[in-house]
């Protein structure tokens, strides 16, 4: 933690309807960890426990299949956030996150997250809100591509 400067990120949708005030009270919550290219972030089922953001580089999301085949979900670039439930629950990782191009990820655990939200209740509810604004935007886009799918393999045309 430390003297981080969160004010050229301030376009990430964590960040959304937050005062530049507020999202510099968030310089010393987050950790900065470099990460070169080819490296992992996490594995699919192994324990959640940091929200990442991603100041540089570009991160690989993609879910296992069989035999150690992978299929990518998404790849995400500078001010995109993954990793959004470790910070909600305990649950294990949904996916495997690794690094396509030299990262600069900064993260909050969830023991920090928590603290801060009991001691600065109103931005952590706006955190919160746009953690959540994040994860439903994702469901409905993964619901729409599922939906293009399975049209494509019933033979349909899109509606």
């Amino acid at each position: 933690m430390g003297d981080m400067n969160l004010l050229p990120l301030k376009s990430s949708a964590l960040f959304s309807g937050l005062s530049d005030g507020e999202i510099a009270s968030l310089n010393g919550l987050f950790q900065e960890k470099p990460v070169p290219a080819g490296k992992t972030v996490f594995i699919e089922n192994m324990p959640g426990e940091s929200l990442y953001l991603i100041g540089e580089g570009t991160i690989r999301i993609s879910k296992m299949l069989a035999e150690g085949d992978e299929q990518t979900l998404v790849v995400l670039a500078a001010e995109d956030t993954f990793g959004e439930m470790a910070v909600l629950d305990s649950a294990p990782r949904s996916a495997t996150a690794r690094v396509i191009e030299d990262a600069r990820l900064l993260s909050i655990g969830r023991a920090s997250f928590e603290r801060f939200c009991d001691s600065h209740p109103a931005l952590g509810l706006k955190l919160l809100r746009n953690i959540s604004r994040i994860l439903a935007r994702r469901v409905r886009e993964e619901h729409e591509e599922f939906r293009a799918l399975l049209n494509l393999a019933l033979g349909r045309k899109e509606s």
